[in-house]
């Protein structure tokens, strides 16, 4: 039909007003015909020109990316496409894009949805050309939901095979206490019968409640078991989103603040220059780095209490790293407690493992499952009387990965931000300028 027109349109000056009328009639129904496949695609598309003013916008863009302003609005003519955008991520990675002339680029961004749930979207710019110069760019918005939720339920299914040998250990665990309380049952129905055979006297009260003694603390140990297989077998409900660790552990900084200067630790944070977003729920994210913190500074509080006897000087610290190495975002906790001997380390993700002489054991125990269920692994590096380490290691998605190597950021040194925390600091890495939280700045960096 292109090529019809062009031919067609050479030789207008020679048509009949009829001609003329069929011509714009074949047109108009072709361009009719292009703009309804266009709206009816499954998958968003944005045109732009290259300023990124909004050209053309399908149904389907609408739905993926909320927006601030709807595309017919006229206040769109002179407004770049990202200011557009209400998620403030996909607005912040468009217009990155836009500055730095990067084209042929994805990343992938979670944005909630008007049923309290997640949606997975994957946004990607690739060049509009015509006749051979680039005279815009196509944004394509792609749904990956079904596909994550896939992934997800796969990853499940992984975890429940490899209950098969959890059950045919707890079945060998279960045998001893059901034993030992048969043993002791059919001990006491001979000593009754016995009895009741001779002079019908009862044994003595306490030799039936010795009997009795056992099989009740054998009970108990058969509950315990299978409590434990319960808690080790329960799946973690997960909101996957994509998120900034980085920005979270900032957070949960200024959160752990006042307990820190309680304890008079030193808190120091020295996170990646660029850190990608990964995906994880914010809640659990944080009920593992408040597990680690709080185990931390008991750690450290038994240490203080340790030199005082002694009469040694010591100064509590923690310290939070966090880095990017072939595709994975590594966070390191550490602290200069008292430390734990090899056998804790080597339990200490076990259900119902403490030292503690008022803990449950189940903290560590939830940590090692909520890692596992961001499909990221976590260590611990330990020594007796001088500190703990905790490595969380969380694989980066592969769309942001992508970015990342596209992206000129990584030419800019990183600055310094320091939160201080009474008389310490916290130090990370930022991007320009330096914000000082705490002591006669604290107003300043909370604005």
């Amino acid at each position: 039909m292109h090529e019809f027109v062009k031919r067609v349109s050479q030789k207008v000056s020679k048509l009949s007003p009829s001609q003329v009328e069929q011509l714009f009639k074949s047109i108009s129904d072709e361009n009719e015909r292009y703009s309804s496949v266009f709206e009816s695609l499954s998958i968003g598309l944005v045109i732009v020109d290259k300023s990124f003013h909004l050209m053309l916008c399908n149904k389907a863009a609408e739905r993926y990316v909320p927006l601030k302003i709807r595309p017919d609005d006229t206040k769109t003519e002179n407004l770049p496409f990202w200011q557009m955008i209400e998620d403030e991520d996909i607005a912040a990675f468009i217009q990155k894009c836009c500055v730095q002339d990067l084209t042929n680029v994805c990343s992938e961004f979670t944005v909630p949805t008007s049923g309290g749930s997640v949606r997975f979207i994957t946004v990607t710019l690739v060049p509009l050309v015509r006749r051979f110069n680039a005279e815009g760019t196509i944004i394509t918005i792609a749904d990956n939901t079904e596909k994550r939720n896939q992934d997800v339920l796969l990853h499940r299914m992984e975890s429940l095979a490899s209950l098969t040998n959890l059950a045919a250990s707890v079945a060998h665990e279960i045998k001893n206490p059901l034993g030992a309380i048969s043993i002791h049952i059919q001990l006491i129905q001979k000593a009754l019968k016995k009895a009741r055979e001779k002079d019908g006297i009862l044994p003595d009260e306490k030799f039936v409640e010795k009997y009795l003694d056992v099989v009740n603390e054998e009970i108990d140990n058969l509950n315990k078991i299978v409590v434990d297989f319960l808690f080790a077998v329960r799946p973690i409900s997960a909101n996957l989103e994509l998120l900034s660790p980085d920005k979270l552990l900032l957070q949960f900084a200024q959160f752990f603040k006042p307990e820190f200067e309680q304890n008079n630790i030193e808190l120091v944070l020295d996170l990646c220059k660029t850190c990608p977003r990964i995906l994880i729920d914010n809640k659990l994210f944080r009920d593992v780095i408040t597990n680690i913190v709080q185990n931390s500074i008991a750690a450290i509080k038994e240490r203080v209490s340790a030199d005082e006897t002694n009469s040694n000087s010591f100064k509590g610290s923690f310290s939070i790293t966090s880095t990017v190495k072939n595709d994975r975002y590594v966070v390191t906790l550490s602290d200069n407690g008292i430390g734990m001997t090899e056998k804790t380390v080597s339990h200490i993700f076990e259900p119902y493992y403490t030292t503690k002489p008022n803990g449950t054991g189940l903290g560590m125990t939830m940590v090692y499952k909520i890692i596992k269920e961001f499909r990221g692994e976590i260590t611990v590096n330990s020594t007796r009387g001088k500190g703990s380490s905790f490595i969380i290691t969380l694989p980066v998605p592969q769309t942001d990965t992508l970015l990342l190597a596209h992206s000129s950021e990584n030419k800019n040194p990183p600055a310094v931000t320091d939160i201080g925390i009474g008389s310490n600091t916290i130090t990370k890495n930022a991007g320009k300028g330096i914000t000082e939280i705490g002591g006669s700045h604290e107003n300043e960096a909370e604005k």
